[in-house]
């Protein structure tokens, strides 16, 4: 199996957000995700029973955790993991074109 992770990106209007399985083994699911200006709805917070490792391939993604009062800046290269259970939302991506996700989805750990 092979690709390109910035291959057949939708096109500048996005209902919302285009997530495309890449990978799913054993436990683990890796995606790719698109957004063009997408947000979680107001007063939405993820809350997955799975850990999440995230990287911002391009774009730029705002994304704050329910404990925190300031909004994280993700640019192309950054990462981060989040624990399952860590209520967290996206707060803004960017609009002017895509940003792209790649994320791991896999058992919380003990």
């Amino acid at each position: 199996m092979e690709g390109n992770l910035f291959a057949q990106l939708p096109g500048a209007t996005l209902a919302e957000e285009q997530v495309d399985p890449l990978l799913v083994s054993n436990g683990l699911r890796l995606e790719r995700i698109v957004s063009r200006g997408q947000a979680s709805p107001p007063g939405f917070w993820y809350d997955q029973a799975e850990a999440e490792w995230v990287v911002l391939l391009s774009g730029a993604a705002g994304l704050r955790f329910e404990n925190e009062h300031e909004v994280r800046t993700l640019k192309p290269g950054d990462w981060l993991l989040i624990d399952a259970r860590r209520r967290h939302r996206v707060e803004w991506t960017d609009a002017a074109g895509p940003t792209v996700w790649l994320a791991l989805h896999f058992p919380a750990v003990d």
